[in-house]
């Protein structure tokens, strides 16, 4: 017969585990003799044994006592469950260690890879970094709202890309914040501006965003409210009776069909989500 230190020393555990097997009913607790002492015997080692195995293989501890007490067929389905429910934990916590290591990058932090991936496109033309943290705080706020869309809005975007008028607009937006209102590339923007919602407009493009309207406020405030040159845009924009940004609420007839659009692809609603 042995002591519970002697039972741990032959099984390769510790007497604090014996204790704890004890307490959730994994391992049967023996009477204490008349010195006051519990002896164990050979089955208890046994079973301790193979508690350990069990445990050390990953099966937890819950599951366990299913194990122990099963035939073998059911020993093997359990198995093979407990297998299963490993590997989907395992991908799982891959998922997890792949989105933390996203994480440090910044841009990963509530954007969809395909949101970071066009960002890094604009980013690959020039654009400095001050402007691409404010859009992408945009494209925070929409993905929070319409996250079902993102992957088709971005697709949208990206033949944008393809548009030699979206590519300028970039360019000319590159230190844009820091320029004075009467930088003859503010009008420059402006005009592109217009010429991408005229074509939007043409093609029947705007009017179909399924934003609400304070998520529109909030976008139009954080784009006037970048720089003195962003409000003279909108201003310039209003002068000649576009009305909003994010979401066109009033469109000049008359100056559509006014110039001829650069060759390139149709511009979705150009930079209203910027």
């Amino acid at each position: 017969m042995l002591t519970i230190s002697r039972l741990a020393a032959y099984a390769g555990v510790t007497v604090r585990a014996v204790r704890h097997y004890h307490r959730i009913g994994l391992l049967p607790e023996p009477e204490r003799d008349r010195s006051g002492y519990r002896s164990y015997d050979a089955a208890a080692i046994v079973r301790l044994i193979r508690i350990r195995t069990l445990a050390d293989a990953g099966v937890p501890l819950a599951r366990v006592q299913e194990l122990l007490d099963a035939g073998p067929e059911e020993f093997a389905e359990g198995v093979q469950t407990i297998d299963k429910d490993l590997r989907a934990e395992i991908r799982r916590l891959r998922d997890t260690r792949g989105r933390l290591a996203r994480l440090a990058a910044g841009e990963h932090l509530a954007l969809p890879q395909s949101v970071v991936d066009y960002l890094d496109r604009v980013r690959g033309l020039g654009v400095e970094e001050r402007y691409i943290e404010m859009e992408r705080d945009a494209w925070i706020m929409i993905a929070a709202q319409v996250p079902h869309l993102m992957d088709a809005v971005i697709a949208k975007k990206h033949a944008e890309l393809d548009d030699p008028d979206m590519v300028k607009l970039y360019s000319l937006l590159n230190g844009a914040l820091d320029r004075p209102v009467d930088d003859p590339r503010v009008v420059e923007i402006a005009d592109i501006v217009e010429r991408l919602m005229m074509r939007a407009v043409e093609a029947g493009e705007l009017g179909t965003d399924v934003f609400d309207d304070q998520l529109v406020d909030l976008l139009d405030s954080s784009m006037v409210e970048s720089s003195p040159g962003a409000r003279r845009v909108v201003a310039i924009l209003e002068e000649r009776g576009w009305r909003g940004w994010t979401r066109i609420e009033r469109v000049p007839a008359d100056r559509l069909g006014t110039e001829p659009p650069p060759s390139g692809k149709s511009a979705a609603r150009g930079i209203a989500e910027q």
